[in-house]
């Protein structure tokens, strides 16, 4: 190699180290705005409203507090948790929370089966009636939750089509309007569409080539399913998970149009309470409560990408 080329080539080194700091900074400052938007409007009234539930009323929270009943001010610098007593020592609270819980995990359970199910039957054995599956699964996606609510009461309330049905054989159907079984099925059916996006998508970035491998070395449909897919398909299902988790657990619609007043989740008791009852502080710590429960959900997603990102090296 010429000693001009080897010249040429620190030189083009050397640029590219000068020019490194300077894309850095551009970079910074073009992705600045939108931090910066998310802070003013997003960032600026959470801890706003933090720190409402801890007891001060003063500022931006004066005329909320003058307004609302029930507003406990801060007696100490660091406030008071008078609000957060009220909500948990309240046994609606415990019980519609205890609720809200356990239709989330049941939700997010049966849609990770079911998306599970038809991404695998795609996957692994295609055919028309997998593309029917796949399609019937996004309609709700297409269908307002407003809708699809009342689709379900009109299903399955004490007059609804399944007990008509029933009838008309002999057969006493169960009545599911304004339960909590009707919050689990209306939260499958809004929450399905993606789910099976996210979980198909992953299970069909596998090459043939491993599975067609694993085939030829013995392995049967669930050492292929547990040992190859599902573990290859893990970040995203983990996204499917938590983002169907977080929308049940945060969710109005649903639970407010087909479930029964009580208990009820806590999108509705929290919308109660700052509306009809004009308690906007015990609210919001009701709505900090959903806020850390779904901080808790978004941990476990970083983590799958951390761990995922760490497995492949680049971290």
């Amino acid at each position: 190699m010429s000693e001009n080329s080897r010249d040429s080539k620190r030189g083009r080194r050397g640029r590219g180290a000068a020019d490194a700091p300077r894309l850095s900074k551009a970079g910074f400052f073009m992705a600045l705005p939108p931090i910066l938007i998310v802070l003013l409007f997003v960032g600026v009234p959470v801890v706003v409203a933090l720190a409402f539930t801890l007891g001060f009323t003063g500022g931006l929270n004066e005329i909320v507090s003058l307004v609302g009943q029930n507003v406990h001010s801060a007696d100490n610098w660091w406030g008071t948790l008078a609000a957060w007593a009220d909500v948990f020592g309240d046994d609606q609270f415990r019980s519609n929370l205890i609720v809200t819980v356990l239709v989330t995990i049941v939700s997010t359970a049966v849609v990770l089966f079911m998306a599970i199910g038809i991404g695998l039957y795609l996957r692994l054995r295609g055919g028309w009636l997998a593309n029917l599956l796949s399609a019937l699964a996004v309609v709700p996606l297409f269908i307002p939750v407003v809708i699809a609510s009342w689709a379900i009461l009109t299903f399955y309330s004490a007059d609804g089509f399944i007990r008509s049905v029933l009838a008309t054989i002999g057969v006493e159907g169960p009545v599911w309007g304004y339960t909590v079984v009707a919050i689990v099925i209306g939260s499958v059916w809004t929450s399905l569409p993606f789910a099976v996006l996210m979980v198909a998508s992953g299970l069909q970035s596998i090459p043939d080539a491993i599975i067609e491998a694993a085939r030829d070395a013995g392995a049967g449909f669930l050492r292929i399913v547990f040992s190859i897919l599902i573990p290859m398909a893990f970040v995203p299902i983990v996204i499917a998970a938590t983002f169907t988790a977080i929308g049940v657990i945060g969710s109005f619609t649903v639970p407010y149009f087909t479930g029964p007043n009580a208990p009820t989740m806590l999108g509705v008791m929290l919308t109660s309470y700052f509306t009809s009852y004009n308690e906007p502080q015990q609210s919001i710590v009701m709505a900090f409560t959903i806020f850390i429960a779904a901080s808790a959900i978004g941990a476990f997603y970083v983590w799958a990408n951390f761990r995922s990102a760490k497995d492949q090296g680049r971290v």
